[in-house]
C-alpha cells in the first residue's frame, strides 16, 4: 500500500496524510482495497478479478469513476496484457494492482515529472502518457521490419518472412484495439459527467485523445502495409504456380502428338507397310522432330515460353 500527495511532484506520504491538503494517488493490492475501500468514501464496492482483465475502460458511477487498464507487453504483444483496476473521485485516484505495473508507472512519474500547476487531471494525463510513451518507436520498428520483409518476399523461399508478417499483423492489430480503448477512456474522462475535474484541465484528456488517435492511425497504416504484403506474397505464389502450370501444359502439348505416333506404330499389325521399309524409322523420327520444333515456335510466339 503506497500513497502520494499531488504537489509540484508526487510526494510519498502516509495513508492518514493522503488527501488532507490536496489530491492524492494510492496503489493498493486487491486484498488491501477490500479491507480499506470504505476509508476512501467513494460509495462503491469495486469487485474486479485482476486475473481476468482484458480491456481498458472507464465507467461512471454516482460518486466515482471506475475502470480498468489492460496494458500490452510491447516486447510480446501476443501475450496477455498487464491488468489492474482504478477508482477515482474529486479527491484522488486509487489503483488496485496485484502486480507492479501501476506502481512502476507512478514511480517513473515521481522521478521525472514536476508540475507548475499540479492537479489530478495533470497526473492522469502523465499516467496515460507513460502507457504510450514508446509506441511511436515501436510502430516505426514494425514499419522498418516490413520494408525488409517486402524484399524477402521476392525470394522463392520466404516461409519465415510470411510467418513473421503474420505475427506483426496480429501484434499491430492488438495495439490498434488498445488505442481505441484508450480513446474511449479519455473521452469518458473528458465528458466529466460527475464534475470531478476542473473545466480548464479537460484539455489534458483532449490532448491525450489526439495523441492516441495519431498512434491508432499509424497502427492502421502499418497493419494495412502488412495486409498488402501478404496479398503481394499470395499474388507471387499464384504467378509461380501459373508459371509451373504453363510449363507442364507446354510439355504435355509437345508430347501428346509424339505419344499418338508411338502408340500408332506400337500396335505391330502384320500388314503395316512401314515396318518393312528401310526409311520408315528415320522418317518417323524426323516427323517427331518437326512436330516438336513447330510446337516450340508456336508456344514462343504466344509467349508461353
Amino acid at each position: 500500500m503506497t500513497f502520494y500527495q499531488i504537489n509540484e511532484n508526487l510526494t510519498e506520504c502516509s495513508a492518514d496524510e493522503a488527501g488532507r491538503s490536496g489530491q492524492f494517488v494510492a496503489v493498493l493490492s486487491s486484498a488491501e482495497w477490500h479491507n480499506k475501500m470504505d476509508a476512501f468514501d467513494m460509495g462503491i464496492e469495486l469487485d474486479i478479478d485482476l486475473n481476468n482483465i482484458l480491456t481498458t475502460k472507464a465507467e461512471v458511477n454516482y460518486d466515482s469513476l471506475t475502470g480498468s487498464f489492460c496494458i500490452p507487453d510491447r516486447n510480446d504483444l501476443s501475450a496477455p496484457g498487464a491488468g489492474f483496476a482504478f477508482a477515482l473521485d474529486e479527491k484522488g485516484v486509487v489503483f488496485i494492482d496485484d502486480g507492479d505495473t501501476a506502481g512502476m508507472i507512478i514511480e517513473r512519474i515521481r522521478k521525472t515529472k514536476k508540475w507548475k500547476l499540479p492537479s489530478l487531471e495533470r497526473f492522469l494525463y502523465d499516467f496515460l502518457e507513460q502507457i504510450i510513451k514508446d509506441d511511436a518507436e515501436v510502430l516505426s520498428r514494425y514499419e522498418f521490419e516490413l520494408n525488409s520483409i517486402e524484399a524477402e518476399l521476392k525470394d522463392a523461399d520466404s516461409d519465415d518472412a510470411l510467418s513473421r508478417l503474420n505475427d506483426i499483423r496480429g501484434s499491430v492489430r492488438n495495439l490498434r484495439m488498445h488505442y481505441e480503448q484508450l480513446m474511449d477512456l479519455s473521452q469518458e474522462l473528458e465528458e466529466n459527467e460527475n464534475s470531478f475535474f476542473q473545466m480548464d484541465n479537460l484539455r489534458y484528456f483532449h490532448l491525450f485523445a489526439s495523441r492516441v488517435a495519431n498512434l491508432r492511425d499509424m497502427a492502421s497504416f502499418v497493419r494495412d502495409y502488412a495486409v498488402q504484403l501478404r496479398e503481394y506474397y499470395e499474388s507471387q505464389m499464384d504467378l509461380r504456380q501459373n508459371r509451373i502450370m504453363t510449363i507442364l501444359t507446354v510439355i504435355t502439348s509437345i508430347f501428346m502428338p509424339l505419344t499418338l505416333i508411338t502408340g500408332w506404330y506400337g500396335m505391330n499389325f502384320r500388314y503395316m507397310p512401314e515396318l518393312n521399309m528401310p526409311w520408315a524409322y528415320p522418317a518417323v523420327l524426323g516427323l517427331c522432330v518437326v512436330i516438336v520444333v513447330i510446337c516450340l515456335i508456336v508456344f514462343r510466339k504466344k509467349k508461353w515460353l
